[in-house]
């Protein structure tokens, strides 16, 4: 019966957007100029069936960056129920850092016009990390001169690294995480050189080259 039906339908649809989705961010990440084929071919679908979801390459390249968007949010929320606000800045960027919620940044910006929507949730995406931010900076843990437009550049420096194998990639971003961390909380050394970004200095690159 069609009411049975169409819920497996949607069911399908939904799955298929998973695998589409899942593939476009490697074959993006790898190449952000590969052809919109190379993620049907790579999700195993028909290219109709992939245009019929996302009608153009910038659609999908929007979707991919808005959905990082999202999640960084999500992991920023979530962090508000820490009451420790050196912890709560600490575990949201360990999270955000093993989700490679940055990588999409570092590789697609310039690649496609942002929507409204995803400057409404940019700036609700600063509000919460400035969130973040004071309440270190009130548990005393965080050094005087660090500023909400760090948190950005932390993450993108950790999605910077990235090696064949996954797994390794994950040990290694950890690892350079932990030292920049150390880098933010406060201490007995001297100011750090040159500075901070400027507020919306980055926001250039997501201008379409």
């Amino acid at each position: 019966m069609p009411e049975t039906a169409l819920p497996g339908r949607r069911g399908q649809a939904a799955r298929n957007d998973v695998v589409i989705l899942d593939a476009a961010r490697d074959v993006f990440l790898l190449d952000p100029k590969a052809p919109i084929s190379a993620v049907a071919e790579r999700a195993g679908v028909g290219i109709s069936a992939l245009y019929r979801r996302y009608p153009s390459k910038e659609f999908l390249l929007c979707r991919l960056c808005h959905d990082g968007l999202r999640r960084f949010i999500s992991e920023a929320e979530a962090s508000e129920v820490e009451p420790d606000g050196w912890a709560a800045l600490t575990g949201f960027l360990g999270r955000v850092v093993e989700a490679d919620v940055h990588s999409l940044t570092v590789h697609l910006a310039g690649t496609f016009t942002p929507t409204d929507e995803m400057g409404m949730d940019a700036r609700r995406a600063n509000e919460l990390a400035a969130g973040l931010v004071d309440r270190a900076r009130e548990s005393g843990r965080l050094r005087r001169d660090a500023v909400t437009e760090d948190v950005g550049m932390i993450l993108e420096c950790c999605a910077a690294i990235r090696v064949e194998d996954p797994v390794r990639t994950s040990e290694l971003r950890r690892r350079y995480l932990a030292m920049l961390v150390e880098g933010l909380e406060s201490g007995d050394g001297p100011d750090l050189p040159g500075p901070p970004p400027r507020p919306g200095e980055m926001n250039g690159r997501w201008r379409p080259s």
